[in-house]
């Protein structure tokens, strides 16, 4: 309905904030309305959605974009949320959410020994990711390889379903390690892409390690930071700090291809990602334990 950029950049706005209050919720919700034992692949199933919109809502939002304008498609949008709100309503299950007075503020939490570790890796992980994410067109010129930007997105998405998968299945028994390989398939895929970007085999290939790397960091992490901090507030800076790194991959990678062009994306992504690995390696006392963690269940605010 916007007929100035303003009334778009307010419902933009709007969205945001519920995305993220949303985001903030559902790993605990996640969690508590299953099994402990299950814990770990709720998560998994619950953030798949992530990179499933990334996959297909990029291809379809062009195709419905071209076929019927910007405004049906997101009329489009309004009529799918509408229904996910009636069946939420209707087939969501209710939990008890955290009194009052056993809420933490924000300055407890963020003193939780494990946390800040975390954080610090959402932060620098993200931003690398998003760099290449934000900027996947022009790299993609930039290297000169054959091919769409949706249709490489789409790979990228394929292969983080794989990742996803894999995580669900190894998050509560092997989280370090997990993060670790994530972590260093990321910075092999960006270390290929600055040596050999130009191939096709290569460039796809790195996109698959990419996507295997990307897919379950969501869980990942925010499996980690559920057990470092049990508390709703600890997710939600953990979305907080995810969004800056949205915001920081764009505007930093906005500065480098001013500056020094895309091709200086792989050694960024690169030496982000190394820094990542040191922070984890690092924080194996309470952040990132080695051996099989005991899920606990993490509680609501509200559902």
């Amino acid at each position: 309905m916007a007929g100035s950029y303003l009334t778009a950049l307010a419902a933009r706005v709007v969205a945001g904030a519920f995305s993220g209050l949303l985001r903030g919720m559902i790993a605990g919700y996640a969690r508590k309305i299953t099994p402990p034992h299950l814990a770990g692949k709720a998560l998994a199933v619950a953030l798949a959605g992530t990179p499933v919109a990334l996959s297909v809502g990029t291809p379809l939002g062009s195709l419905a974009g071209t076929w019927a304008g910007w405004r049906w498609t997101f009329t489009g949008l309004s009529v799918l949320a509408a229904v996910l709100v009636v069946w939420v309503v209707t087939a969501v299950p209710n939990v008890p959410g955290r009194q009052p007075e056993s809420r933490k503020t924000l300055l407890r939490v963020l003193g939780i020994p494990g946390l800040r570790p975390v954080l610090a890796v959402v932060f620098t992980w993200m931003l690398a990711h998003n760099i290449l994410y934000t900027y996947a067109a022009p790299f993609l010129a930039h290297t000169g390889v054959p091919g769409r930007v949706d249709t490489v997105l789409l790979v990228f998405g394929l292969a983080s379903l794989a990742g996803i998968y894999a995580t669900g299945i190894l998050v509560g028994r092997a989280l370090r390690s997990q993060v670790l390989t994530s972590l260093a398939g990321f910075a092999i895929a960006a270390l290929a892409l600055g040596l050999a970007g130009d191939s096709p085999t290569v460039f796809y290939a790195t996109t698959v390690l990419w996507g295997l790397a990307f897919g379950g960091a969501a869980t990942q992490l925010q499996t980690a930071s559920a057990d470092a901090a049990d508390t709703d507030t600890a997710q939600a800076m953990v979305t907080v700090v995810w969004n800056l790194a949205i915001f920081g991959g764009a505007a930093l990678g906005g500065a480098l291809m001013t500056s020094a062009g895309a091709g200086a994306f792989p050694w960024v992504l690169l030496t982000l990602a190394a820094l990542a690995l040191v922070i984890v390696t690092a924080a194996r006392r309470h952040a990132f334990p080695p051996g099989s963690r005991t899920v606990r269940h993490t509680t609501t605010s509200a559902c």
